[in-house]
């Protein structure tokens, strides 16, 4: 049985997040929950489909939002949509998926329970990239375009290093500095941490 009060990722009186780390790439897996109603979304089914599983019966997981569509970030999809959770993704990434419920659109407002996630699509990383603000609370889901450091990975024949560093320049850094940026791997960090560093990483390419 999972530990609610270990996974607990920050809180305050309307909203917890919940955190786990899965698969060989050490996927960051959150569950958004509302406090008043219960009710959440979790982003990227990435890996451990059994403790997702868990996560979402625990948790009040209504859906579940992709943040793109690279394998490492859909591998338990299958599962979770066999055991009834519906999946969203972007028109743009949805050939990478195995099967997905409804597309995602930019700017758009998914509820959860009281709660709103603004929609922010950011093409660079895959075509179909997709970011998640929670509406008056500073946290900014960032899947794999934005990372401490620097953007996403453009290595691939459908991606775009100036793509992405337009998408984070125009989509995400008019978020305030103490926004919270919660990337799909690794630790967090803020707006105002990494937007000082913009232009060194058009100076080095990557």
């Amino acid at each position: 049985m999972i530990d609610f009060d270990s996974t607990l990722h920050w809180s305050d009186t309307d909203v917890a997040v919940h955190k786990v780390v899965v698969g060989p790439y050490d996927n960051n897996v959150f569950v958004v929950q509302c406090k008043a109603t219960g009710e959440a979304a979790m982003l990227d089914a990435a890996n451990e489909h059994e403790l997702l599983l868990e996560l979402c019966q625990g948790l009040g997981v209504r859906t579940v939002l992709e943040t793109h569509g690279h394998w490492d970030h859909i591998q338990a999809v299958p599962a979770v949509r066999d055991a009834g959770f519906e999946v969203g993704i972007t028109a743009a990434d949805a050939e990478m998926l195995p099967s997905y419920d409804y597309i995602l659109e930019d700017d758009t407002m998914i509820e959860i329970g009281d709660l709103r996630l603004h929609t922010i699509t950011t093409p660079g990383h895959t075509p179909g990239s997709i970011c998640f603000k929670l509406v008056d609370k500073p946290l900014l889901f960032t899947g794999d375009t934005l990372f401490p450091g620097g953007p996403g990975a453009t290595k691939w024949e459908y991606s775009s290093f100036d793509t992405i560093i337009d998408s984070i320049d125009r989509r995400l850094f008019q978020y305030t500095p103490d926004t919270i940026v919660l990337p799909g791997h690794g630790d967090d960090t803020t707006i105002g941490t990494e937007r000082p560093h913009l232009d060194h990483w058009v100076d080095r390419g990557w």
